[in-house]
Formats: structure tokens, sequence, C-alpha cells
């Protein structure tokens, strides 16, 4: 019997309305971009499922749009909605600055890396238009919680973690941008 067992992990994509969460996502999984993607988990009337939604969390990528601001302000806002609904102490926290392609750009990198730095976070600048970064961003965070195994092991401490290898060849491949702290 092959000793390596697939392991799934909860990661969390949290941040403002419209700052690319499930485009991030979306690139990630299917290499797609759709620029008329629709947000849902955010709205208020989802707001009741806060708790469930956190429990268990091994990972959170946290998402600002680095062309508006107000949805890094609100950063705090989510830290704190993190800290009161998370269940593990030591998940792994990565803050990702999205939409890097965009001219109209209103905070600089070195803002976000100060902040991920005062939170304990892994960072990186993204964009799920282009699929800078994007690949890296998620690759990084899961290193990090299988270096974490107290987030991921179950009773059994035998047990193996197979990483299957998604990267797609040619023009829509993400290589190599990665630039965390």
């Amino acid at each position: 019997m092959d000793d390596d067992v697939l392991t799934t992990l909860k990661i969390l994509i949290i941040g403002e309305s419209g700052v690319g969460k499930s485009s991030l996502l979306l690139r990630f999984t299917d290499d797609t971009f759709d620029p008329e993607l629709g947000d849902t988990a955010g709205q208020e009337r989802f707001r009741t499922l806060t708790p469930s939604y956190y429990r268990g969390a091994q990972g959170v990528i946290l998402v600002y749009d680095v062309s508006r601001r107000e949805t890094f302000t609100k950063l705090d806002n989510w830290l704190s909605e993190l800290e009161t609904y998370c269940t593990r102490n030591e998940v792994v926290k990565m803050l990702v600055g999205n939409k890097i392609d965009k001219e109209d750009r209103e905070l600089d990198r070195s803002e976000g890396l100060k902040f991920a730095r005062k939170h304990s976070m892994l960072f990186i600048e993204a964009s799920a238009k282009t699929c800078d970064g994007v690949q890296c961003a998620f690759e990084e965070l899961v290193e990090k919680i299988l270096q974490t195994p107290g987030l991921w092991q179950s009773e059994n401490q035998s047990r193996g973690v197979h990483l299957s290898d998604q990267q797609k060849q040619g023009a829509g491949a993400c290589g190599g941008y990665c630039s965390l702290t």
C-alpha cells in the first residue's frame, strides 16, 4: 500500500467585497479569469454562517485590492473576526495584495509588507487577471501549513501528505513569481 495519504486542508479566503477573492481561487484551480464574476460570500445575508466558516481552518488568505485603500484599512476588522471565530491558534495567515495589474494603484508594496510583518503573516502581491503570484501564494501557504504539524496531522502521526503538481504548462502558467517575506 502507498504510504502517501491525501490530506484535505481547510483554507479560507477573506476580505472586502470586490477585492478578487473568487478570482484568485478560480485562477489557481481552473486557470481562468472572469471579470464579471459576482460576489456572494461577503454579503450581509451570509453573516450567520461566520462561526462555522472559520471553524477548523488551517490557513487563511486575507485579500485586499491595491487600487482601493479602504480594502486595506478594513484588514484589521477581518483579523479581529478571524481571532474571534478561528478555532486554531497556530493558523497560517497570508496577506495578498491583489490587482497589481491595475494602473490606478493606491497602495505601495511596502505598506502591505509592513502590515504582514506586524501581524506575522506571509505576504505576496498578485494579479488574478494576469496570474502573477497566484500559484505561489497558494503553494507557499500550503507549505507553511505542512511545516506546522499540529495543523494537519491527525491522531495517526505516521500519515503522510501527497501534493499533486497541478501547474499547467505553457502561456497560462505562473512561472516563479514569488515575493514572500
